[in-house]
């Protein structure tokens, strides 16, 4: 790789998890829009097949990169200069068991990728998984800026750190998006004034992810606290709806803005995730009891039923796709992964919301846990901002889910099924449930994906 006239020439992206019908995709896409950048990228999956017909799609981009399916991560990552990771530990059929086997006990969970005992397993899986590919860069390209994409973010990201110390890792997530999204509404709203784009919505923000909060926010030197305090007092009952159409009861991703509004007013600090993420890591009784609670609060539950149909819609595109039945156009896919890449690489720079070990920029949780706050992008350095502290209010409950994150990590390191099931019964939603549920529940989760789970004792 180097860098000329403001033109990066030569790169080597490797992509792990290059079979990707998502991910992939929508990081082509970005790739054939950056003029300045070109090179290769080799995509490895464990499905060779779904690489190799990536390949072939990526290759019909209008961009300046070739793409090439690779059979080895040896192949893929040595001398890279980016790896990016977005895997799916196991299948939908493992996950299956994640979100639904503990609906049996009365636990419900709206996403179960993250927290919860559905993130839990989930990340049980790919721990082990994460481990491996920090080992390969570590061997084959430790100079290499390393873009995780796969959940639990915060427990991927610090599993990578723990396997290689001097890893250059962070954690790319876009849920902070939307939330300046819904500020930028309440401005328009509140004040009648326009933003072009939300990245002009600047914001101040702490916590881990998933369960992101925004204690500064401004835009032109308008405090958005106080819009979004009028917001708030607007929406919260009824829900934030602007085409009236209940969305949440269709969509699975959809929701009226409810639970961030009433974080909000609880704790006068402004929740920034989805609702759905954020129902997760609060205690159950406040929005999870039932899936008729979760509609009450506009939102629903994503069922893996969902994500299975939506994957034979996508393996059907995919074919479209690969036999040039249908055409990729270029869109604004509103993800950061290349535009964070042009700054490493010098041609631009940039602020914005990323997941790194806690060096100090958020003061009052543990150093080393993973964290997202604002960092600094710029010529070969992500350097996160000091962000300051978690509010006195909210504390304790990113406090909880940091903890949650740390001691799964330290579960998934020891490979050891007594001391995980000592973590996962710590889970807060699973408080209310007796001593014999949990070993149940564990049970049942354990065999519905123990093999993925052979490395544990």
């Amino acid at each position: 790789m180097y860098v000329e006239n403001k033109q990066a020439k030569d790169l080597k992206i490797a992509y792990v998890g290059g079979g990707s019908r998502g991910w992939a995709w929508t990081f082509m896409n970005d790739l054939a829009k950056a003029k300045d950048m070109a090179g290769t990228v080799y995509l490895y999956d464990v499905d060779y097949e779904a690489a190799r017909r990536n390949a072939v799609i990526g290759n019909r981009f209008s961009g300046n990169f070739t793409y090439k399916a690779t059979e080895t991560e040896r192949e893929a990552m040595e001398g890279a200069d980016f790896v990016v990771i977005s895997i799916l530990p196991g299948t939908f059929d493992e996950m299956e068991h994640d979100v639904h086997d503990p609906e049996a006990y009365g636990v419900y969970q709206s996403v179960g990728d993250t927290t919860g005992p559905g993130g839990f397993f989930r990340a049980l899986r790919t721990v082990p998984m994460l481990r491996a590919i920090a080992r390969n860069v570590k061997a084959y390209c430790p100079n290499a800026f390393v873009i995780n994409f796969t959940n639990p973010m915060a427990v991927c990201v610090k599993a990578l750190y723990q396997e290689f110390p001097a890893i250059k890792a962070y954690g790319c997530c876009h849920e902070v998006f939307g939330t300046q999204k819904t500020l930028a509404a309440a401005l328009k709203e509140s004040h009648g004034v326009e933003v072009a784009r939300r990245e002009d919505i600047c914001v101040n923000v702490v916590g881990v992810n998933h369960f992101t909060w925004i204690t500064r926010a401004r835009y032109k030197g308008i405090d958005l606290f106080d819009c979004y305090r009028w917001f708030t007092n607007k929406y919260l009952s009824t829900a934030y709806d602007p085409e009236g159409k209940k969305a949440w009861l269709t969509d699975v991703f959809a929701s009226g803005a409810r639970v961030r509004l009433a974080l909000f007013d609880r704790f006068g600090v402004i929740a920034a995730a989805g609702d759905r993420h954020l129902a997760e890591f609060c205690d159950r009784d406040d929005f999870l009891t039932s899936i008729e609670k979760a509609n009450e609060w506009s939102f629903t539950l994503t069922p893996v039923s969902f994500r299975k149909a939506d994957l034979q819609r996508r393996l059907a595109r995919s074919d479209r796709l690969y036999r040039g039945e249908e055409e990729w156009r270029l869109m604004d896919s509103g993800e950061e992964g290349v535009a964070q890449m042009r700054a490493l690489l010098g041609l631009d720079k940039m602020v914005t919301n990323v997941n790194l070990p806690n060096r100090g920029q958020i003061p009052n949780l543990p150093l080393g846990s993973v964290v997202e706050t604002n960092a600094v992008f710029f010529a070969q350095d992500v350097t996160p901002v000091l962000a300051g502290e978690v509010p006195a209010s909210i504390l304790p409950l990113v406090r909880r889910a940091n903890d949650e994150n740390d001691r799964t990590v330290e579960a998934a390191f020891s490979e050891d099924l007594a001391f995980a099931y000592e973590v996962f019964a710590e889970g807060h939603l699973l408080s209310f449930l007796s001593e014999k549920e949990k070993k149940a529940l564990f049970r049942s989760m354990y065999e519905g994906t123990k093999k993925y789970l052979t490395m544990y004792r």
